[in-house]
């Protein structure tokens, strides 16, 4: 789910309304690669939609992300959402704390927890932070600049 079109369809098939407000939150994020907080995504539809209040941007954000269109992750700063990834199959994800590029984890890691009998687990999110290759050797070079 990349392009508008997908994701207003999906908006759509699950009975959710489309108006032009979630027209423009889905080019948003079909143009968006990596995450963004909801300030951000208020602030940017804020521009177009005066008097759009911040708790009808949150409100959109959690639908679409119940709908499966967005996904949520807890960052140190926040919650941040980003158009849910293209794998169709229960992953994990490796995120750079920088410019948000993420990589899928093929392995689940509640496969190898010890769940007591007499918890029932019915959702679970493993994600891993830090920097990819070129984030890594931006911040090298940054520090053998101030040395």
């Amino acid at each position: 789910m990349h392009t508008v079109e997908e994701i207003v369809g999906r908006m759509s098939s699950q009975g959710l309304r489309v108006t032009d407000q979630r027209r423009t939150l889905a080019k948003l994020f079909a143009d968006t690669p990596g995450y963004l907080a909801p300030k951000d995504v208020y602030e940017f539809m804020g521009k177009t939609y005066s008097g759009l209040s911040f708790d009808t941007v949150y409100r959109n954000l959690r639908v679409l992300e119940e709908l499966g269109v967005l996904e949520q992750v807890m960052f140190e700063d926040g919650v941040k959402f980003k158009l849910h990834c293209s794998e169709h199959h229960h992953h994990h994800h490796l995120i750079c704390l920088q410019c948000g590029l993420t990589h899928p984890i093929v392995f689940c890691p509640m496969e190898q927890t010890a769940v007591p009998d007499d918890f029932k687990v019915v959702k679970h999110k493993f994600e891993v932070f830090g920097y990819c290759k070129a984030c890594s050797s931006e911040e090298e070079a940054k520090g053998e600049d101030e040395q």
